[in-house]
C-alpha cells in the first residue's frame, strides 16, 4: 500500500487527476464542442509542450538551487579555512569531502555554526590585535616624541592572526613598556635635581622645567610626561647649565663669606652680629656639592653678603689705624712667646708716624704686618721643639740654683715639717742637675742642624742660641775649675792644721794661724775661710753663668735677668761631716766632677 506523501503516492495521485481531467476533456467537452480530431491532436500536443515546460522549469529550478546551496558551502569552507589559517587553528573536521554521506542543507547546517564560532574567535582576535598595535603606536610615538593622535586601526583579512604573531606584539609592548618605566624614571630624576638646583640657586623652578618641555610641570592631567631623546637631551644640558651657574655662585659667595670672616675677625665682630649670616659662613668650610639649603646661592643672598662685606670695608677704613696698632701688638706678642726679635719696621711708633703722615696706606701697612705675623706662626712653628728644649734646661738650671740654696742651708736634715718633701725634691734635683751637660748638648746640636736647614742663625731674643750655649757651657767649666781648686785648697788647710796640731799641739799660734793667705784672695784662716764675692767686678764672668733670659735682660727686650749661680759654698759654715754632702749631685761620671 502506498505511503501518503512519498514521492510515489504524490506521482501516482497526480497521474490519476490528469488522467481523470484528459478524458474529461476528450470524452466529454471536446466532443459536446464537436471539436475535430486535427483540432483535438493541436490542443494535446500544446497541453504536452506545456507540461514540459513545467517540469523542465521546476528542474531548472531545483538544480540552480542545488548549485547555489553547493556554491554557499564551498564559500562557507573557504572563509573557515581562511579563518582557521589566519587564526592557526588546525585539524577542524570538514564535512564536504565526505560523499554521499550527507545532503547539502545538513552539510550547510553543520558548517554555519562552525563558521559564526570562527568569526567570533577571529573577530576577539582582532580586538586583541587591534589593541596591543594601538598601545604599541602609542609608546612608540611617546618615545619617538611624535605622539599625536591616534586613527582607528584596520587589519587586512589576510593578515597573520596566530598566537605566534599577537606574543610577538605583545613582548614587543612589554619593552616598550619597559622602556618607557626606564625614560620616565630618568625623566623623573632630572626633574628633581633641576628642581633641587633650582631651589639651591632660588631660580624658579616651573619656567625652567617648561623651557624643556611644558609636559615637566603639567597642569592638565590628560597630557602625559614626554620622554622623549629630546626632552631628555634637553634636561641634561639644563642640569649641566644649572650646575656651572651654581659652581660660579659657590666660588663667587665663597670669596665674599672669606673676606667676610676675614673683615671680622679683623674687626672683633661680636657673635650677634655674625649670626645674621651664620647661615652662610658655612660656605667656606663645605664643598659645592654639599650646599643643599635652599636659595643659600641665590642672587638676593651673594647681594646681600656682598653689601655686608662693603659695609664693613667702609668700616674697616675708618678703623685702619686702631686695627693697625692691635695687630702689632699681636705681632709683638707672638715674637715674645717665640722669643723672636720683632721687625723694627713696623713698629708702634713708626707705624703711628706713618699713618698721621699719611705717606702709607694703612691698609699696605695692615697687610705688611699681617705678613709678618704669619712668618713669624710659621717660624714660631719649626722652632718649637728648640724652644721646649730651652725652657726643660732652664728649668733645670733652676732646679740648680734650689739645690745650691738647699745645700747651704745648716738645718736641711732637721726633723722639721717639710724637711722629707726637701729631701726627696734635692734628690731629684740632683738626678735633673747630672743631665745639665747633655741637656746643653743636645740642644747645640739641634739648633746646629736647624740652623743648615733654614740656612740661618736661631736667634733667641736677639742672640744667637749657639753663642748663649758656648759661653754657658764655657762659664760653667770655668766655674767647676774654681770649685775644684777651692776644694784642694781647704784639703791643703785641712793638711797644714793638722801637721800643726800635731806639732805644736792642738792650739795653733795665734800669729802664724792669721799669716795664711791665698793668692786668689781666699782668707786662709782655718776657723772661718771668708767666702768669695759674687757681686766684685773681677768674678762677673766667673761667678754668673749666663743663660738665654740673662741675654734677653741685656739686650733690653724683656728686662729679665736671671743669674744661674755655681760659685763655691762656704765650707767652713757647714759641720765637717756634711761638707760631703754639699755635692753629692756631682758624681765621679759627672760632668760637674773634674
Amino acid at each position: 500500500m502506498l505511503e501518503i506523501g512519498s514521492p510515489t503516492s504524490l506521482c501516482f495521485r497526480t497521474n490519476t487527476t490528469c488522467n481523470a481531467l484528459l478524458q474529461e476533456l476528450q470524452q466529454k467537452i471536446w466532443v459536446d464542442i464537436g471539436e475535430s480530431d486535427a483540432e483535438k491532436d493541436r490542443m494535446l500536443m500544446e497541453l504536452e509542450k506545456e507540461c514540459l515546460e513545467i517540469y523542465r522549469r521546476k528542474v531548472d529550478e531545483a538544480a540552480n538551487s542545488k548549485a547555489q546551496l553547493h556554491q554557499s558551502l564551498v564559500s562557507i569552507e573557504a572563509e573557515i579555512a581562511s579563518i582557521m589559517a589566519a587564526l592557526g587553528v588546525l585539524n577542524i573536521h570538514s564535512p564536504i569531502k565526505e560523499k554521499g554521506s550527507k545532503s547539502l542543507k545538513e552539510k550547510l547546517a553543520y558548517v554555519t555554526p562552525l563558521l559564526e564560532d570562527l568569526r567570533l574567535q577571529k573577530e576577539e582576535r582582532v580586538k586583541q590585535f587591534v589593541d596591543v598595535k594601538a598601545q604599541i603606536e602609542k609608546m612608540s610615538g611617546e618615545i619617538s616624541g611624535y605622539s599625536g593622535m591616534i586613527g582607528s586601526l584596520t587589519l587586512d583579512d589576510d593578515q597573520d592572526l596566530t598566537l605566534r604573531k599577537l606574543n610577538e606584539y605583545q613582548t614587543h609592548l612589554r619593552s616598550l613598556q619597559k622602556e618607557k618605566a626606564d625614560r620616565l624614571n630618568k625623566v623623573l630624576d632630572y626633574v628633581n635635581e633641576v628642581h633641587c638646583l633650582c631651589g639651591v640657586l632660588g631660580v624658579d623652578f616651573c619656567q625652567t622645567v617648561s623651557e624643556v618641555h611644558p609636559s615637566l610641570h603639567r597642569t592638565n592631567h590628560e597630557q602625559s610626561t614626554n620622554i622623549s631623546d629630546e626632552t631628555l637631551d634637553g634636561l641634561q644640558q639644563m642640569i649641566e647649565k644649572l650646575k656651572t651657574e651654581r659652581r660660579l655662585r659657590f666660588q663667587k659667595l665663597k670669596d665674599v663669606v672669606e673676606s667676610l670672616l676675614e673683615l671680622w675677625n679683623l674687626m672683633d665682630t661680636s657673635q650677634e652680629e655674625r649670626m645674621r649670616f651664620a647661615r652662610v659662613s658655612c660656605v667656606v668650610r663645605s664643598s659645592e656639592s654639599d650646599v643643599t639649603e635652599p636659595n643659600i646661592l641665590s642672587t638676593e643672598t651673594i647681594e646681600q653678603v656682598s653689601a655686608e662685606v662693603d659695609r664693613f670695608n667702609k668700616l674697616k677704613s675708618s678703623r685702619m689705624k686702631e686695627l693697625v696698632m692691635k695687630r702689632r701688638s699681636e705681632l709683638e706678642d707672638l715674637c715674645r712667646l717665640a722669643h723672636i726679635e720683632p721687625d723694627t719696621s713696623t713698629s708702634l711708633e713708626k707705624s703711628t708716624a706713618l699713618i698721621n703722615s699719611g705717606l702709607v696706606d694703612p691698609s699696605e701697612l695692615l697687610a705688611n704686618i699681617e705678613a709678618q705675623i704669619n712668618r713669624i706662626k710659621e717660624e714660631a712653628q719649626s722652632r718649637k721643639e728648640i724652644i721646649d728644649r730651652i725652657d726643660r734646661w732652664l728649668s733645670a738650671c733652676e732646679e740648680e740654683n734650689w739645690l745650691e740654696e738647699y745645700n747651704r742651708d745648716e738645718n736641711r736634715y732637721s726633723a722639721g715639717r717639710g724637711g722629707h718633701v726637701n729631701l726627696k725634691h734635692a734628690e731629684r734635683a740632683r738626678v735633673t742637675v747630672n743631665k745639665i751637660p747633655s741637656m746643653v748638648d743636645n740642644l747645640i746640636k739641634k739648633t746646629l742642624l736647624w740652623e743648615e736647614q733654614t740656612q740661618k742663625s736661631f736667634l733667641y731674643d736677639g742672640v744667637r742660641l749657639v753663642s748663649i750655649l758656648e759661653d754657658y757651657k764655657l762659664t760653667r767649666k770655668q766655674q767647676e775649675e774654681e770649685k775644684k781648686r777651692y776644694r784642694d785648697q781647704k784639703k791643703m788647710q785641712d793638711l797644714l792644721l793638722n801637721r800643726r796640731e800635731s806639732i805644736y799641739g792642738s792650739k795653733p799660734s795665734p800669729r802664724r794661724s792669721t799669716s795664711i793667705r791665698k793668692a786668689n784672695g781666699y782668707s786662709g784662716n782655718v776657723s772661718m775661710p771668708p767666702t768669695p764675692r759674687r757681686n766684685s767686678a773681677g768674678a762677673a764672668n766667673s761667678d754668673v753663668m749666663m743663660t738665654p733670659r740673662s741675654y734677653s735682660g741685656q739686650n733690653g727686650y724683656f728686662k729679665e735677668v736671671r743669674k744661674l749661680s755655681t760659685a763655691p759654698l762656704n765650707f767652713v759654715a757647714i759641720p765637717k761631716e756634711d761638707s760631703a754632702s754639699t755635692y753629692t749631685y756631682s758624681e765621679p761620671d759627672s760632668p760637674l766632677h773634674n
